[in-house]
């Protein structure tokens, strides 16, 4: 996925997902009990999460990566003391 496209998601997810919680805000929304459970649940950590994705894509990725790096890197570690050892 290009990372323009990656961008168009997480911003619409951002700006759709925010509705209910503003309804949630300035609405009769805080009185119903299901919708207010998932304004609260389910909607708002979503915006949030979207949110530092887009400010910090970068970041995490090569976070990811690096940690993903080092995990592959002590398995194969590992594989091969315990390789060696039986051998």
């Amino acid at each position: 996925m290009k990372a323009s496209t990656e961008r168009k998601i997480i911003r619409w997810m951002h700006i759709i997902l925010s509705i209910p919680v503003i309804g949630y805000i300035w609405g009769p929304v805080d009185q119903l009990p299901t919708p207010a459970l998932l304004v609260k649940t389910a909607f708002f950590p979503i915006i949030i999460l979207a949110g530092v994705l887009f400010m910090e894509r970068t970041f995490i990725k090569e976070t990811v990566a690096q940690q993903l790096t080092n995990l592959v890197r002590l398995t194969t570690n590992f594989t091969a003391a315990k390789t060696k050892e039986l051998s």
